[in-house]
């Protein structure tokens, strides 16, 4: 049985039609594995309506729908829906499934062998990228490599998956916001015990990125900080 967690804030238009399309696909390549879907609404002020949800509920068997007023963030929600996710599997994206269908397979397949799977970008994702997105990410990448010292630099791709014994350390992330990725691999390197493997991916075309403002910028800057320091400790 496999979990799929989506966190969901003000999705595009017709979300949920990728959204059915995507688990059916799924169901229909990975044979014989039962899969149940979670979408947390992370207090989200548009696109979000009883018809969406109902369409999702009539084409989906096993789906469950969370939702709270106020948005917290995508580490937040991410929580309350692997907290809610009950099976061995879990594997968690964004709202748009943005990475092709074959990476999210190969994410499925390397938790066969390990209690971690972390999506990573090479460079044709880039090509497809803003430039402020590129900027943010290699320097983010630069940070890690000489300060942090993890397995994986590349913490943020949006799709990841785990075990039982990755879910226990997923729970245990405290950043609500973006930098909660990279938190989560800082905790599982540090345990030393779970294996962690990188899995490349590539981005599905057509995708929109949302903006990223100076605001999160510096809200993001002290979340590695308190993360840095956790390091010497």
């Amino acid at each position: 049985m496999l979990d799929v967690v989506l966190p969901c804030y003000n999705p595009l238009p017709d979300w949920e039609k990728r959204i059915v399309d995507t688990v059916q696909t799924l169901e229909k390549r990975l044979k014989g594995v039962e899969v149940f879907l979670y979408i947390v609404n992370d207090g989200s002020s548009q696109n979000i309506n009883p018809e969406a949800v109902a369409y999702i509920q009539q084409h989906v068997s096993n789906f469950k729908f969370i939702e709270y007023t106020k948005n917290q963030g995508k580490g937040y929600a991410l929580r309350q829906g692997v907290a809610a996710a009950k099976n061995d599997i879990c594997i968690y994206t964004d709202i748009d499934f943005p990475y092709e269908i074959e990476s999210f397979l190969a994410i499925f397949e390397t938790l066969k062998n390990a209690d971690i799977a972390i999506g990573v970008r090479e460079t044709k994702y880039y090509e497809h990228v803003p430039k402020v997105r590129v900027w943010i990410s290699k320097t983010l990448k630069w940070l890690i490599r000489n300060f942090l010292r993890l397995p994986v630099s590349d913490t943020q791709c949006g799709l990841k998956g785990f075990n039982q014994n990755g879910k226990k350390v997923f729970l245990e992330t405290t950043i609500d916001r973006y930098l909660f990725d990279l938190e989560f691999v800082f905790l599982a390197a540090k345990q030393k015990v779970l294996s962690l493997k990188p899995v490349v991916v590539d981005l599905r075309p057509g995708i929109v990125f949302s903006n990223m403002n100076f605001k999160i910028l510096i809200q993001e800057g002290r979340s590695f900080m308190k993360i840095f320091i956790r390091s010497w400790f």
